[in-house]
């Protein structure tokens, strides 16, 4: 690990500050379970560390007001996911948080810093290979190389890298809003609009300023929270990323699917909504057959390598299933 300056932020008018100085911004420190990682790996070489762990507020858990749940951008997961109400209305947002670390890292992590872990594989931890990702323009190894657990939607011939989150797929399911503050003032933008695809430009990984920071995420309250469920396949039951994963959230009028949210993880470079698996679903009886085609179609568009095309099925059975869960909860 390399020198490096380090900072505490009293407020998040001084947070900004930072963020906005002259040279290269310093990185945020909210839990560090992924920071400290890459800078022990020396992927991450900050110049500056930025710790906003003592900003008062940033770490509220708001589950009373009438038409949104609130959660501070230094809410740790455990602390939501072991909520009351989230546990009790909002499954897919506490499977999604149970499922995504160990205890330990549960602990520490926190909502904002989870949903700004870097977007990774094994090539991207490790220096000796190139990586477009850590510097753009030497090339992905993992276009020739092991690319068992890499994405197949959304990918480009820069990276195939899988955005490795669990909470953001549950957020972007349930149409969940971030506030960001940054030099230029405060601004509002979807989850789903957050990540950005590889493109020509993988190491530009969200629609965030440098200057930006989170602050709050809101999860708009509907009849779809109970109805919901976080599934998700790994190769191992103790943690480890998805290899396929599916939110879904129902809103039935007894066996006519009336509404569906339906997002997949583990297999794409972002979190991947699937409004045409949705729209498969709206206005008919839910069937086996049906939740099986919403699969099919969730995978639609999906390019395969050799060591990754079982994928695509176990996508599409993951959802098939994700749905028969939620319609059990209905």
């Amino acid at each position: 690990m390399n020198p490096f300056d380090y900072t505490v932020a009293p407020s998040v008018d001084a947070a900004v500050a930072a963020l906005g100085a002259a040279g290269w911004p310093p990185k945020v420190l909210a839990g560090g379970t992924t920071l400290v990682d890459l800078m022990r790996l020396n992927v991450e070489q900050p110049a500056a560390v930025l710790d906003i762990n003592r900003i008062p507020g940033l770490d509220q858990i708001d589950t009373q007001r009438p038409d949104e749940l609130v959660f501070g951008a230094l809410a740790r997961m455990s602390d939501v996911a072991d909520d009351p109400l989230v546990r009790r209305d909002y499954p897919v947002l506490s499977e999604s948080l149970w499922r995504a670390a160990s205890q330990q890292l549960r602990n520490m992590a926190s909502l904002g810093g989870n949903l700004l872990q870097r977007t990774r594989c094994a090539y991207f931890r490790d220096r000796q290979y190139p990586c477009n990702k850590r510097e753009p323009g030497t090339g992905c190894s993992a276009l020739g190389g092991l690319n068992r657990g890499h994405a197949v939607l959304g990918a480009s011939d820069q990276c195939i890298a899988v955005y490795p989150g669990d909470l953001a797929i549950a957020l972007v399911a349930l149409d969940a809003s971030i506030d960001v503050r940054g030099a230029s003032g405060a601004r509002t933008l979807k989850v789903a609009d957050l990540h950005r695809e590889p493109g020509q430009t993988p190491n530009r990984e969200t629609a965030m300023a440098p200057d930006e920071l989170i602050v709050r995420i809101r999860v708009p309250k509907s009849r779809f929270g109970k109805a919901s469920t976080y599934l998700k396949i790994r190769d191992r039951e103790s943690y480890a990323f998805a290899i396929a994963s599916a939110a879904v959230a129902l809103d039935m009028n007894g066996d006519v699917v009336r509404d569906a949210r339906i997002a997949v993880g583990g297999l794409a470079t972002r979190p991947w909504r699937v409004q045409a698996a949705e729209q498969s679903l709206l206005g008919k009886p839910f069937t086996t057959a049906a939740a099986a085609q919403a699969g099919r179609l969730a995978l639609q568009g999906a390019v395969t390598r050799p060591q990754n095309a079982f994928r695509v099925e176990l996508g599409a059975n993951t959802v098939a299933e994700a749905l028969e869960i939620a319609r059990g909860r209905a």
